[in-house]
C-alpha cells in the first residue's frame, strides 16, 4: 500500500505571488504544444505554415482550452457549488478543469482560427490533434500533486491512500490517465499522423483513442462530487461525455477512409 506524499500544491512563493504545481502543469502543456508543432510544420513542410502560425494557434488554443475547460467543469460537474461560490469559479490555479468543455473550447477557438485564416477546419484539427496528449498527461500530474479526482477503493498491491480522503487504499486514477490519455495517446498519435493520412483521419483516432481510454479509466475513478455522482446504467458524467467521442471518432476514420478508397 502507497501513501500519498501530499504536496504542497504551491511551486514557489514569490513574495506575495504563489505560484502553483497546477498552474506550472498548464504552462508546460502550452510549451509542449508550440514546440512539438513547430516540429510538425518542419515535418509536414507545408506552404504557409510557419513558426508565426503556431504563436497565433497557441492563443488561440489557451482561450478554448482555459475558458471553456471553467465552464465545463462549472456546467457539467459541479453547478450548485459554483453558484453558491461564483468567484471561485475564476480560482482556476485551485484545480478544476472539465477535459471535455476544455475540448468543446478548443473547436470553437479553431473553427474562429480557420475561418480567420482560410483553412479547412477539420485539416487544422488534423494537424493539432497529435499535439494534444503530452499537455493532458501534464494536466493529471498536477491533479495528483494536488491530491484531486483520486480513485475508487482497491485492494490491488499499488493502491494509495489519499490522507486528504480518507484512509482506503484507492486506485491512483490521475497517474492511469497521465500514462493512457498522456504517453500512450501521444505515441499512437505520433506515429499514425507522420504518414498522409484521408482528412478528418486523425482527428477521428484521437476522439477515439482518448474517449475509450478515459471511458476505461472512469471505472476506477470515484465518481466526481456534485449533483451527478453514478448516471444511468451505473456510468459516470465522464463516460457520458466520452461516449460520443467514440462515436464520433469511429465515424470519421471511416469517412475518411471511404473518400481515400473513392478517390483511388
Amino acid at each position: 500500500m502507497l501513501i500519498h506524499p501530499q504536496f504542497d500544491p504551491v511551486a514557489i512563493h514569490l513574495g506575495p505571488l504563489a505560484v502553483h504545481w497546477y498552474g506550472l502543469m498548464y504552462l508546460l502543456a502550452f510549451m509542449l504544444f508550440l514546440w512539438l508543432g513547430k516540429l510538425r510544420i518542419r515535418i509536414l513542410n507545408r506552404p504557409g505554415w510557419d513558426d508565426k502560425m503556431m504563436d497565433d494557434l497557441l492563443f488561440y488554443g489557451i482561450l478554448g482550452v482555459v475558458l471553456g475547460g471553467r465552464l465545463g467543469e462549472v456546467l457539467f460537474y459541479n453547478p450548485g457549488y459554483y453558484v453558491s461560490r461564483p468567484l471561485e469559479i475564476l480560482a482556476v490555479w485551485q484545480g478544476g478543469m472539465s477535459f471535455h468543455g476544455g475540448f468543446l473550447g478548443v473547436l470553437v477557438a479553431m473553427a474562429l482560427f480557420a475561418r480567420q485564416r482560410k483553412l479547412p477546419w477539420l485539416q487544422l484539427m488534423d494537424f493539432i490533434a497529435p499535439l494534444v496528449p503530452l499537455g493532458l498527461g501534464a494536466g493529471r500530474i498536477g491533479n495528483f500533486v494536488n491530491a484531486e479526482l483520486w480513485g475508487r477503493p482497491t485492494g490491488v498491491a499499488w493502491g494509495m491512500v489519499f490522507p486528504n480522503v480518507d484512509d482506503l487504499p484507492r486506485h491512483p486514477s490521475q497517474l492511469y490517465e497521465f500514462i493512457l490519455e498522456g504517453l500512450v495517446l501521444f505515441a499512437l498519435m505520433w506515429l499514425y499522423s507522420r504518414k498522409p493520412r484521408p482528412v478528418g483521419a486523425v482527428s477521428g483516432l484521437f476522439l477515439f483513442g482518448y474517449g475509450s481510454f478515459r471511458f476505461l479509466v472512469e471505472y476506477t475513478r470515484n465518481p466526481d462530487d456534485g449533483i451527478f455522482g453514478l448516471m444511468s446504467f451505473g456510468i459516470s458524467m465522464g463516460q457520458w461525455l466520452s461516449l460520443p467521442m467514440v462515436v464520433g471518432g469511429i465515424v470519421l476514420m471511416l469517412r475518411g477512409q471511404r473518400k481515400s478508397i473513392t478517390a483511388k
